[in-house]
């Protein structure tokens, strides 16, 4: 972690904690909504797993079990217990994303100042353990090694362990922020609550160099989608012979995603989840145990579903799909392109249109920046969560409409996007003030262009 202006040592004496952010929605709203997705998400991350897997896809078939058995005793029969298998599997895939993040090569990044000054260093290899993680899982399939229809096989078990293992993380993320922090940007609301939901630390490491927050994030939860995508594949293939184009559809668009995020990891590490949101449940048990089973959902359905949808339609999705992809990828890109040049670049072709921002830091330093207000930026303020979840849609909708719970993931994202615009623009608000209201009268909608 480098300082802003670099004037003393890493070894520096311990700088005073910050306060934990203020929450955006009221107290009750707060309060509730974390109680509820501190008590019901794990219980949920099963339930999902076992209606896609044992119930046919079918949620009145969960909810007839329930009734016939109760929800305590019905949930605790159908709840796997963690087993040595699934243990070994996700050591092993975790010690090895570790390695890859900490010995592969990549450049230095630099991520944006933080609240304290503070600017943290990166080093940017994710698409390289990207292209290493999916080489290996196959080679290792290819060669008759490891099968990964294992993995599929142990899925419940899998789920389990997560819910489990990172509940006891979150707990030790929780006690580091109180005792060793790593930076100056973390502290205590005062509530044992909200510490852990929202975390205490923006920036955690182990050592000097591995970043917490990107291997839960990237290399963990990002790392694991793809790694499951491409099991459910293989394991269609290995219950009937062949691959369908549903799947293929799925599967291809999830790793092109996947390819997209990673390939654009250093911009990651700019937005609202690393530079803003602490390591606490909400982002890094999300990431540890909500990406791997809910996000890839759609192709856990299309296992034991497979539906033939012809070469045209499964064409025209498809296209539709990487075209979504593409233009949330060039949303992300022109903002960054525009950052990277203070302003100096070209936008759909023009001089991009600008509003110089001033605001203050907590130390007192009154620093400037830019936002911008034309090409996709100039539609709404939060327009590339428009593609993005138009993407998941075409990546579901292979799955076609006989059963509802393979679209619970876009649901669920439109739901997590719209909120995070909102808690964005409350933000964003607050520092920047008089030329956050002159941002908005210029982009007047917040989402969805002419609606929102």
């Amino acid at each position: 972690m480098a300082k802003a202006k670099p004037s003393s040592s890493a070894a520096a004496a311990k700088p005073a904690a910050t306060a934990a952010p203020a929450t955006v929605h009221s107290a009750l709203v707060t309060y509730s909504s974390m109680l509820a997705l501190l008590s019901l998400c794990p219980p949920f991350v099963i339930l999902l797993w076992y209606t896609m897997v044992h119930a046919d896809g079918s949620v009145l078939k969960t909810y007839e079990h329930l009734r016939e058995h109760g929800l305590v005793e019905g949930l605790k029969a159908i709840w796997p217990m963690p087993t040595a298998v699934a243990w070994k599997i996700i050591f092993g895939f975790g010690l090895f994303e570790a390695v890859l993040q900490l010995l592969l090569p990549g450049k230095r990044f630099e991520g944006p100042i933080s609240p304290t000054g503070n600017v943290p260093v990166y080093k940017a290899n994710g698409l390289q353990a990207y292209a290493v993680t999916l080489i290996t899982y196959l080679g290792l399939w290819w060669f008759g090694i490891f099968n990964p229809a294992i993995v599929y096989d142990h899925l419940g078990e899998i789920f389990s362990a997560l819910v489990f293992g990172s509940l006891v993380f979150c707990i030790f993320l929780y006690i580091k922020g109180h005792v060793a922090p790593s930076s100056s940007d973390s502290g205590s609301s005062g509530n044992l609550i909200i510490d852990f939901y929202w975390g205490m630390e923006l920036y955690p490491r182990i050592g000097k160099y591995f970043d917490i927050k990107v291997f839960t994030n990237c290399r963990f939860g990002m790392m694991s989608w793809a790694v499951l995508a491409v099991t459910y594949c293989i394991k269609q293939y290995e219950m009937n012979g062949r691959v369908a184009d549903s799947m293929l559809v799925n599967t291809a668009l999830m790793l092109i995603y996947i390819t997209k995020f990673f390939w654009w990891e250093s911009g990651y590490w700019c937005t609202m989840d690393i530079a803003h949101d602490r390591a606490g449940f909400y982002i890094c048990w999300g990431c540890l145990v909500w990406v791997p089973s809910i996000y890839t959902s759609p192709g856990m359905y299309l296992v034991n579903h497979p539906v033939n949808l012809g070469p045209q339609l499964a064409l025209s999705i498809l296209l539709a799909g990487i075209l979504c992809i593409y233009i949330n990828y060039d949303c992300d890109r022109q903002r960054q392109e525009f950052r990277r040049t203070n302003g100096k670049c070209s936008v759909w072709g023009k001089a991009p249109s600008k509003i110089v921002a001033s605001y203050q830091t907590t130390k007192g330093e009154t620093k400037t920046s830019l936002l911008l207000t034309s090409g996709w930026w100039g539609l709404s303020r939060h327009f590339h969560y428009v593609p993005e979840i138009l993407s998941a849609f075409f990546w579901t909708v292979p799955a076609l409409f006989s059963h509802f719970l393979p679209y619970f993931y876009v649901i669920f994202l439109t739901i997590l996007l719209f909120d995070r615009a909102k808690r964005d623009d409350d933000r964003c608000s607050s520092k920047y003030g008089k030329f956050w209201k002159m941002y908005c009268n210029k982009v007047p909608y917040r989402v969805i262009p002419g609606i929102y």
